[in-house]
């Protein structure tokens, strides 16, 4: 799974988190001037030699004209300007969204945008010696970006979807209006069964800013299905891991369930939502199927108002051997973290991540395939959900109310998205004898 590809459904709402933070950054005087790098001893880093390769790496995806942030950080005189904030975001570890506990559980994970500790020091010495600028001469390149409404695995696939499907007709959600759940069927025109290599879904260009969520499933002709893909706030595609693949029958009617809900602008938006898939080659099969499913969920959620800290925990028994390769927490506004841990047969327990929340950024966090957690069957999935409904959460709405489960992003919601594959009791075996042997390796 791929799970940063940067669309804009949500400028509105990240644009007000960004700004409201930024606010309150710069209420608190975050930039110390020269005196904390003359004390050092040390010299500051420059914008052009030192600032620049970071920002253009790990920022300007989003910080650019046109994108989903508020400002654009390619130029020197903007980020001197932000340099306040820029040092409380990194330092904080808020930006660049990636919000995995490196503290605690399993580490190693694909598409790892944060900052390192060096990089963080850099950025932090260079607002503290009075952000500096260099010789501009010594500028890397600014990236280039592919328009926003491309799709944004086409260039990593080398070639556009190979089926895209739309929902069957527009819809358009009025200035003001409700919140809309709506159920779509879209026929694939698929005429041989195919397995799925990567999928992302698109909301059209008018309709990214009341686009929610969007989830599809597959209704094949004979019966059954499956569960096949999820779009919220900041994730739109996945890349299923080497030797994976979903299975999609001839004949299969796409069935799309889409929460919209009006924009902020006051203005009528029209969407028509798109699916495009890339698969592997006709004939080519999978070494494993990969599932997709919502586990432990909480519906019996109790959240008291002025509540800072209330916690939520759900289960879920494993019933054959499986491989982990994502995790993703969804909960909503009140949401703070989320914690996946195993409990085995023995009772041993087990922590496999923690994640800090933030609802513009739905992020499937992808194991490395050296350190995809095994579990085996007879074990028992714990999720662990924190919310903050006080007046110290500013999106809690009216912190003084209840809240418990729901659709609505007022509501609540405590689960965890996991990618898995099934295996056999020998295959399991095979895969804990081969991870002794690379850490036998690993420790000489």
């Amino acid at each position: 799974m791929i799970n940063l590809r940067i669309t804009p459904p949500w400028i509105h709402l990240a644009a007000r988190r960004v700004l409201l933070n930024s606010l309150s950054a710069v209420a608190a005087g975050i930039l110390t001037g020269t005196s904390a790098v003359a004390q050092q001893g040390q010299s500051a880093p420059t914008f052009a030699d030192d600032v620049a390769p970071i920002i253009y790496e790990k920022c300007v995806e989003c910080h650019r004209p046109g994108s989903i942030a508020p400002m654009s950080l390619i130029e020197y005189d903007v980020v001197r300007a932000f340099a306040p904030i820029i040092k409380e975001r990194v330092v904080d570890r808020k930006m660049p969204p990636f919000f995995i506990d490196k503290t605690i559980g399993v580490q190693g994970f694909k598409d790892d945008r944060s900052l390192s500790d060096a990089e963080i020091d850099t950025l932090v010495r260079w607002v503290d010696g009075g952000g500096l600028q260099g010789d501009l001469a010594n500028l890397p390149p600014v990236p280039v970006f592919e328009e926003q409404v491309a799709w944004t695995l086409e260039d990593e696939m080398g070639r556009p979807p190979d089926v895209i499907i739309p929902i069957p007709e527009p819809f358009t959600v009025p200035a003001g209006g409700p919140n809309w759940w709506m159920t779509f069927v879209s026929d694939t025109g698929l005429t041989e069964d195919r397995w799925i290599k990567a999928f992302e879904t698109k909301p059209s260009a008018d309709g990214y800013p009341v686009v929610h969520h969007a989830t599809t499933s597959m209704r094949f002709p004979e019966g059954g299905g499956g569960f096949l893909s999820e779009y919220a706030l900041g994730k739109t595609a996945d890349i299923n891991p080497p030797g994976t693949g979903q299975l999609i029958k001839a004949g299969t009617e796409l069935v799309w369930n889409i929460h919209y809900a009006a924009a902020t602008d006051g203005t009528d938006h029209t969407d028509r939502t798109q699916l495009g898939l890339w698969l592997l080659p006709p004939g080519e099969e999978p070494e494993n199927e990969l599932i997709r499913s919502h586990m432990a969920d909480n519906e019996d959620l109790d959240i008291a108002g002025g509540q800072a800290n209330a916690r939520t925990d759900g289960y879920e028994y494993i019933e054959e051997n499986i491989r982990i390769t994502a995790f993703q927490p969804h909960l909503h506004n009140l949401g703070t973290r989320q914690c996946l841990e195993v409990i085995y047969q023995d009772n041993r327990r087990q922590t496999l991540s923690c994640a800090d929340w933030d609802f513009g950024w739905h992020i499937a966090y992808n194991y490395e395939e050296e350190v995809q957690p095994l579990i085996p069957k007879g074990s028992m999935i714990h999720v662990t959900s924190w919310y903050n409904n006080s007046q110290s959460n500013p999106w809690a709405g009216d912190s003084r109310n209840w809240v418990g489960f729901g659709q609505r992003s007022t509501d609540e919601m405590a689960f965890s998205w996991i990618s898995y594959y099934e295996l056999t009791d020998e295959e399991f075996e095979e895969a804990v004898e081969e991870r002794r042997n690379q850490a036998m390796t690993n420790s000489e």
